[in-house]
């Protein structure tokens, strides 16, 4: 009975291991593995700790935050104590003038501690294209990405443009979803060829029609950039950026594998607190870091502008809205990684942490997005009362 039982239960495990593997879901295999070794069953901002990776030096000139002369002389409120101690937030910052005034730092992680960016690179990625086009090494943003990925596939193949998957737009068959382990996202996520997965996956709809949020976008086009411009993407950005805003620590990007070498460039910069508020202050500032212009401004303008009316959520890399009628954009990663900039109050909120809340009703805004921002101004007026 016992060997029967046995037997049955080993036909069954291969034959589970049969369909899995001629459905295309193999990549399971790869979730469970990660899900043994770390212990969780999401992803993580400590993830650099269980994946290749490429190392990042800092920039050659490194450049301090200055700090606020009212630095950490307000206490934050029990309110956001709470929301700090909910959502397992490990870093918290208030700039403003461009300088740190608020600054906390929680669970074992300080000032040093690189933490998972999450889709919050997507913003940078997306900048990326505009400084390709200001060296020449892209025509323009209309220029289509089968120049460089002939190997794209699907009926809307050749129309789609580096532009497209900046914004959002490029008609790519995928469905953004974190829930079902059995579809894309949490798939790319754990792939170990990302080259070879993207060539699977089609160009299906008419590009530049309308905004639908797809990591697959951001991966192409990084992969665009890279055969654009002969460097990898992670290159790319700390000549572009890193390396002329001073960052100050060394940073990393989660590779597919070591074997292959290309960035999961829809997500995985792994860096601090401080050097992410870095790109909110590049934009706060229409492009210029400390008097040098390193972006063109008409594409931070347009960056923060909404890129289709009916999706006034989005435009070139930037999420967008407003808290009580203060219009702010925002870098936005999974799990709550958030760079957030009133620019009209000279302020950025940046935000780190374990966990996040749902999307508001009828909104693509996370529930504790503005909670955070509130009780950063709350902040600042109790100290502007004393």
């Amino acid at each position: 009975m016992l060997k029967k039982i046995i037997r049955s239960v080993v036909v069954g495990l291969v034959g589970l291991i049969a369909v899995l593997y001629l459905t295309g879901n193999g990549f399971v295999f790869q979730l469970v593995a990660k899900v043994l070794e770390t212990g969780r069953t999401t992803a993580g901002i400590d993830d650099y700790l269980y994946f290749d990776n490429a190392e990042i030096p800092p920039s050659d000139n490194p450049q301090a935050w200055p700090l606020h002369e009212n630095y950490n002389r307000t206490a934050s409120q029990p309110s956001l104590d709470r929301l700090h101690e909910e959502l397992e937030t490990v870093a918290f910052l208030i700039i403003k003038n461009d300088s740190i005034w608020h600054e906390r730092y929680f669970d074992g992680y300080g000032i040093d501690s690189k933490s998972n960016s999450f889709s919050m690179i997507k913003t940078i990625v997306a900048a990326a294209l505009s400084k390709a086009v200001e060296t020449g090494d892209v025509q323009s943003e209309d220029q289509k990405v089968i120049d460089f990925l002939p190997w794209l596939i699907g009926d809307h193949a050749k129309e789609v443009s580096m532009g497209n998957l900046a914004s959002m737009s490029s008609g790519l068959k995928w469905k953004e979803n974190y829930e079902n382990l059995l579809t894309i996202t949490p798939r790319a996520y754990v792939e170990k060829d990302m080259e070879s997965l993207m060539k699977t996956i089609p160009i299906e709809a008419e590009p530049g029609q309308r905004f639908v949020y797809q990591s697959g976008s951001t991966q192409l086009l990084a992969m665009a950039l890279q055969q654009a411009t002969g460097k990898p993407i992670r290159t790319l950005l700390r000549d572009y950026f890193w390396n002329p805003m001073g960052v100050e620590h060394p940073t990393s990007w989660i590779l597919d594998s070591k074997t292959h070498g290309l960035e999961k460039a829809y997500c995985c910069w792994n860096a601090n607190a401080r050097d992410f508020a870095r790109f909110g202050k590049l934009f706060k500032n229409h492009g210029v870091w400390n008097g040098e212009q390193l972006i063109d401004s008409t594409f931070t303008a347009k960056a923060v502008r909404p890129r289709f009316e009916t999706s006034p959520q989005y435009g070139y890399g930037w999420w967008l809205g407003d808290v009580d009628g203060k219009a702010f954009f925002s870098m936005r990663g999974h799990l709550g990684q958030y760079v957030i900039v009133l620019p009209k109050y000279d302020l950025i909120v940046v935000r780190l942490g374990h966990r996040s809340m749902p999307d508001l009703p009828d909104s693509d805004t996370p529930a504790d997005l503005p909670l955070f921002v509130r009780e950063a101004l709350q902040m600042l007026a109790l100290d502007n009362e004393t």
